[in-house]
């Protein structure tokens, strides 16, 4: 009985043992790993920063910090004077990383909404930020509009019938047998579209100080995007179609392209099937 208890003890005591010595290895390996690393400087955000504020004059409501060089983001502002000429687009909190993506022209940060061209009338959707890149858009600039449609189902009278009988129906000028469904598909439908106002739902959630994970880029808006537009008429109706009975994205588009010859993707066409 007495070399059983003393069996148990010995077992306990060995694993007891190899616990600590776990403990000390996984400790002096993250000290090693952390030593090796190579640390930068960045700011950091001690106290809220109002919108607006001009970016050489935060130096008294920022700290700089050491990070590992490979989570500093690629636009992490390291000196105030890279800020010149420049305010804060929104409100920055404690714990926030100083971005120059946070950062834009003054007139820019004023500039609420645009006339609407004579002839053009004002359409509104509500796109989530990765339909309108990422939230980034404001009122002036130029987008372009590309349409996304599930199946639709087929209708309207025969115009044709396959060798075997079966009836066909012209759907996007192609023949097809009239009991299946259109393909999913996805088309640059507007080009050259004027933003007029941009109003944000929910401003960015800001990661709480102590989080580990530091941000890689800018914030995000939290909420849908309300992006006002001028069209004429007709592509005012084609927008709130492919809005109610599709997905719309908008891509911002320099005033030197154009994208007029592009064509209706279906999954045929991305594999090369079409």
């Amino acid at each position: 009985m007495k070399r059983r208890m003393f069996g148990i003890v010995a077992a306990l005591a060995m694993a007891g043992f190899g616990t600590v010595l776990l403990v000390f290895f996984v400790r002096d390996a993250e000290a090693r790993a952390v030593a090796g690393e190579e640390r930068v400087d960045v700011l950091v955000v001690t106290e809220e920063i109002p919108a607006g504020t001009d970016g050489e004059l935060i130096a008294s409501s920022v700290r700089v910090e050491a990070v590992p060089a490979k989570v500093r983001p690629e636009d992490a502002v390291v000196e105030l004077s890279e800020l010149e000429g420049l305010v804060a687009e929104v409100a920055l909190v404690p714990g926030e990383q100083i971005l120059r993506s946070r950062f834009v022209e003054p007139d820019l940060l004023t500039r609420t909404r645009v006339e609407v061209p004579e002839g053009s009338i004002e359409i509104t959707v509500a796109l989530e930020p990765q339909r309108a890149v990422g939230g980034t858009l404001f009122p002036g600039d130029t987008v372009a509009v590309v349409a996304s449609f599930e199946p639709f189902d087929l209708g309207g009278a025969p115009v044709g019938e396959t060798p075997d009988g079966e009836p066909l129906v012209e759907i996007d000028g192609i023949l097809v047998p009239a009991d299946t469904k259109t393909p999913n598909s996805s088309h640059l439908v507007l080009q050259d579209v004027l933003v007029t106002n941009v109003q944000i739902e929910e401003l960015p959630v800001v990661p709480d100080e102590n989080d580990e994970a530091i941000e890689r880029r800018g914030l995000a808006p939290s909420g849908n995007l309300l992006i006002s537009v001028a069209l004429d008429p007709d592509d005012a109706e084609r927008l709130v179609f492919a809005a109610d009975h599709g997905t719309v994205w908008l891509g911002r588009q320099p005033g030197d392209i154009d994208l007029r010859d592009t064509q209706i993707q279906t999954r045929a066409s991305i594999y090369g099937e079409g």
